[in-house]
């Protein structure tokens, strides 16, 4: 685990064999590695200690065969953020000073920066979850209701995440809006301290959350803070076959 302010930092990467869209992802090739060795080696360019949540047994060979850490968890849990608590209970002692960062399992180029970006949200005893951000540039669709929008309070506290375009300027056309405002949306990576984890995964789904599909309105609704962090980096998550061959096209030209 690696010591910052006497914080112990783990990360966590929850991955399943069952996708509806992409069924075997966690092994899926890219460039001759799977896509979950890529994710491991990338976490732990930063973290000391990196471990994969998984329920399947031929994830878990492949990750002991590449000299990962794998923890096996239950095949009943709904969201990645519960495999993680579960994995956390294991990995560590569950106290305030243990941080749990969740890595994507499908995100196999994640940046190192990107991860020390979230761990430096912790000097301060306040923050109990911290997640990433980035700045919507004037290029990108801001409509996307894939792409969840944050808003944030003067301490970088989210307000409200929402796959509508938030705020919305009442007397403003639509195309002028990123014109007049700084728009974020949100990068899925989370880190949070143990026990708030364990906390959270009590908690029932919440009005906002099933309205949205977004966990973490839950997390606000029950008085929960998250701390952003903005990051200059995009997020590239793999969700389907054609993903992988984007991204394994994107490898081989030296994009990423």
């Amino acid at each position: 685990m690696k010591e910052c302010h006497s914080l112990r930092f783990t990360g966590i990467i929850p991955a399943r064999y069952a996708s509806a869209r992409f069924p075997g992802k966690p092994l899926a090739l890219i460039g001759g590695m799977t896509m979950i060795e890529r994710v491991y080696r990338q976490a732990s360019l930063v973290l000391e200690e990196t471990w994969v949540a998984t329920d399947d047994e031929r994830i878990r060979e492949a990750v002991t065969a590449f000299g990962g850490k794998v923890v096996m968890t239950s095949p009943e849990h709904r969201s990645g953020t519960d495999r993680c608590a579960e994995a956390a209970t294991v990995v560590t002692d569950g106290s305030e000073n243990n941080i749990i960062i969740n890595i994507q399992g499908d995100e196999p180029f994640i940046r190192p920066e990107q991860i020390r970006t979230l761990m430096d949200c912790f000097t301060g005893n306040e923050v109990m979850i911290a997640t990433l951000i980035r700045r919507v540039e004037p290029d990108e669709d801001l409509f996307n209701p894939n792409q969840p929008k944050v808003i944030v309070r003067k301490n970088m506290d989210a307000i409200c995440f929402s796959r509508s375009v938030i705020p919305f300027f009442r007397d403003s056309p639509a195309d002028e809006w990123i014109l007049k405002h700084t728009y974020y949306k949100h990068i899925g990576l989370y880190g949070y301290r143990a026990s708030t984890l364990r906390e959270l995964t009590l908690l029932p789904r919440s009005p906002l959350e099933k309205a949205e599909s977004l966990e973490q309105m839950r997390w606000i609704e029950n008085g929960y803070s998250i701390r952003c962090a903005v990051t200059p980096w995009e997020s590239i998550g793999i969700d389907t076959p054609e993903d992988l061959d984007r991204a394994a096209k994107m490898l081989q030209e030296k994009l990423l």
